[in-house]
């Protein structure tokens, strides 16, 4: 049993890089160690413990954890600095080289960090210590739902994943495909209705791939979560389009509190590209699933991952792609670029596109991605709709999400915070990012 009293009164400071799933992570981390008498860090204090937790997901994401690091460690001098998530597992060595840095925990050992910090400040080693298994080796599941920023709060599901995409090195960081069983998420959706949280993200890294640790499946566990009195939303962050049965869509048609929305992954509109990435789908199949989506329920938003500029993408496959995205009925496009990777098969395939032209091929996806949300927040313009209110600065005006994902800015209600109220769908906003609204009452 290890002593953790050396925690109590401590201030932390933490800082988070890249996914959802990550900041979830985060929050249960920051919550962990408030249990254990540690306080967070407020505007101007130096922390005695800093949490960075990591990224890797690009070779720009590697230079802003390094970069993250640094400037943690010069704003809290002194401080015990623990660093852990995706770039900590690939390259602990490199985060080790990097002064100030305490710890470094992979992320088997991540569910243990709070003990971690205990024991290593308790011993103060000064050469600091790396905590890392081989990914074949990772087999925990560490459970995380927390609380965002806004409103919603994050259900960590499932980590993990067997996909090896040839561009990808998050099965090496995160390991095999593992999950939480239905029983105790359900449990955890509970405690979020009991705390008066009415929004749960389901997160992952693969969620639709849940159920390879307890039998179960993703199906399963969206039916379950459907009966938790006292959430009124559930949002899919990301799933796979060939997990994306039509047995979850149908539900999600008829269902009581999943929302009309859905992100899934595409990574490329070009069917060559898709094979050189090793995907499970071609473009045939892709359409046929967002089709199917539009068929049941016609008013969800659709959101897509893509990526441009990776090796073998050619002038003429790019065009493909551009084309295709033109066509297919979505809503909003997660554009990013391809970032070299050590390690991913990705490395074989000939054709390099260069920086000017993955630049190019972006700012052309993104302006396309600006034409289709812009179009599908128009068809509800005049139209009533549930928003969910999150809180504002007083003075500053209030957000929140329609159930298919469109967002609204309306005066600021602070009574108002976190309820879900009818809202009057009127023109653009100043910026263009959301439709204004006005509240409908009785």
């Amino acid at each position: 049993m290890i002593d953790t009293s050396i925690l109590q009164g401590k201030k932390a400071a933490y800082f988070t890089l890249g996914c959802k799933l990550n900041f979830a992570e985060t929050s249960s981390i920051g919550e962990a160690l408030s249990r254990q008498g540690v306080l967070a860090v407020s505007d101007g204090e130096v922390a005695d413990i800093c949490v960075v937790n990591t990224c890797s997901v690009t070779g720009v994401a590697d230079q802003k954890c390094r970069q993250a690091i640094r400037r943690m460690v010069k704003a809290h001098p002194g401080a015990f600095v623990a660093v852990t998530g995706c770039y900590a597992q690939l390259r602990p060595d490199e985060v080790l080289a990097i002064d100030g840095v305490s710890l470094v925990v992979g992320t088997e050992q991540k569910g243990d960090i709070v003990d971690l910090i205990a024991e290593k400040m308790s011993e103060r080693d000064a050469l600091g210590t790396k905590l890392t298994v081989a990914t074949k080796d990772i087999r925990s599941f560490v459970p995380s739902c927390s609380r965002g920023n806004r409103t919603r709060y994050f259900l960590k599901v499932q980590d993990g994943c067997n996909y090896y995409c040839t561009y990808c090195t998050i099965p090496y960081a995160r390991g095999r495909s593992r999950n939480g069983s239905i029983a105790s998420l359900v449990e955890q959706a509970r405690d979020v209705a009991q705390r008066g949280g009415k929004e749960i993200v389901i997160t992952g890294v693969n969620i639709g791939d849940f159920g390879r640790s307890t039998g179960e499946s993703f199906l399963d566990l969206v039916k379950a979560l459907d009966e938790v009195e006292g959430i009124h939303r559930y949002r899919i962050s990301s799933i796979e389009p060939n997990l994306l049965t039509d047995d979850i869509i149908r539900y999600v048609s008829v269902s009581r509190a999943f929302m009309p929305h859905f992100h899934i992954p595409l990574q490329s509109g070009s069917d060559e590209v898709l094979r050189l990435m090793h995907r499970k789908y071609d473009t045939a199949f892709f359409r046929s699933k967002i089709e199917r989506v539009k068929e049941l329920i016609p008013d969800a938003f659709i959101g897509v991952d893509v990526m441009v500029g990776c090796r073998g993408e050619t002038e003429a496959f790019f065009e493909d792609a551009y084309r295709f995205l033109e066509q297919v009925d979505v809503t909003h496009l997660h554009v990013f670029s391809y970032s070299e990777r050590p390690g991913t098969k990705a490395l074989e395939i000939p054709h390099v596109v260069s920086p000017e032209h993955k630049n190019e091929r972006s700012q052309r996806l993104m302006a396309l991605s600006e034409q289709k949300t812009h179009a599908f927040y128009s068809r509800y313009i005049n139209k009533v709709k549930p928003v969910l209110l999150e809180h504002a600065q007083d003075g500053r005006p209030m957000h929140g999400f329609t159930d298919n994902y469109v967002k609204v800015e309306v005066e600021n209600h602070p009574l108002l915070d976190n309820e879900i109220v009818d809202v009057r769908l009127l023109g653009f906003s100043a910026d263009g990012t959301s439709l204004k609204g006005e509240i409908v009452y009785g």
